[in-house]
């Protein structure tokens, strides 16, 4: 049985209680503690297995060899998963950069600046001297002389 536990105690501690269940059964339970904080909870799974002492004798060290060969996959199995994710958010971070450099560069290349180009002297929005334009649409007058009248009315 001791045998069995070598892998698992090479890294880790691994508390073993056993407690009588009733008058002719026993439960053995193997708790593997964690071997540093923020270690995902499955590899602190414990084992327990209920049976006579006969039983216990003859099968909780295969039921503790095996437990502690998926142990030991399963540390191998979550390191290649971390190691995978890490890379991909790696080239996700890469891919993101390049782009925006990529865009960064397109738009520097076609907004070359633009001459400021002067108004056309037909759409100034100051009146010719001496015109004015009616407030109600009509068309602009001249000088208030050139009214019919004389020029005495109300100009807008």
């Amino acid at each position: 049985m001791f045998t069995e536990l070598m892998p698992l105690l090479a890294d880790r501690t691994v508390l073993i209680t056993v407690a009588r269940e009733s008058d002719t059964t026993l439960r053995a339970t193997a708790v593997p503690k964690r071997a540093r904080e923020g270690e995902n909870a499955a590899l602190s799974t414990p084992l327990s297995f209920i049976g006579t002492p006969e039983e216990l004798d003859r099968d909780f060290g295969r039921a503790l060899a095996e437990y502690v060969d998926a142990h030991q996959s399963l540390v191998s199995t979550l390191a290649q998963a971390k190691a995978t994710m890490e890379a991909a958010a790696k080239a996700a971070q890469e891919e993101a950069r390049r782009k925006a450099e990529e865009k960064r560069k397109v738009k520097s290349s076609t907004s070359a600046p633009v001459p400021p180009t002067q108004p056309a002297a037909s759409a100034s929005r100051d009146p010719a001297p001496g015109t004015t334009s009616s407030l109600f649409g009509g068309t602009p007058t001249g000088p208030a002389e050139s009214q019919p009248g004389g020029g005495g009315g109300l100009r807008l």
